[in-house]
């Protein structure tokens, strides 16, 4: 009866052991937390650089099909699309023998450092018209740029807007 007794004396963890337990473990999730949200945080950052450089490219490769006369300049001045939307959209071909649309973009991608879901993704960006200086970039007739409106800054320092 002895060897009973002590057996369920010993089953068991004391107090000191759960607190001890409870402490490392609420340090290790307070050491993830940041590491978790930089992760986050950096995983949008690709994101932006990636739909950056899609828009960007499709703006430029709308520019070179109206400089090399392939399609209707609806901007005479500058040669840029007038909206975003056009990118997707289509614009006629110049050329008779090659009936239909010029696309540059399958879809127009979101500012992924946007917190308004409610906005259409054109929307969700800045523009900057071939007329305003990159120092004050401004809306106008046509689309040469865009930018990220979010007021947060990288990882790296600088501002999203300036990306």
């Amino acid at each position: 009866m002895r060897v009973a007794m002590r057996s369920e004396r010993n089953a068991g963890f004391t107090l000191i052991e759960l607190m001890v337990t409870l402490v490392i473990v609420a340090v290790l999730g307070m050491l993830t937390v940041p590491v978790v949200e930089v992760t986050l945080q950096r995983g949008k950052e690709r994101d932006l650089r990636h739909a950056l450089r899609e828009i960007r490219d499709a703006l430029d490769a709308y520019k070179r099909a109206s400089e090399e006369g392939a399609i209707e300049s609806v901007n005479d001045a500058s040669g840029y699309p007038p909206n975003l939307e056009m990118l997707v959209e289509g614009v006629p071909r110049r050329d008779d023998r090659k009936k239909g649309k010029l696309y540059f973009l399958r879809r127009i991608p979101s500012d992924p450092m946007n917190d308004r879901p409610d906005l259409s993704p054109s929307a969700t960006w800045g523009k900057r018209s071939f007329a305003s200086e990159a120092s004050d970039p401004h809306e106008g007739e046509d689309i040469f740029d865009i930018y990220s409106v979010s007021g947060k800054t990288g990882l790296n320092g600088t501002p999203y807007m300036a990306w």
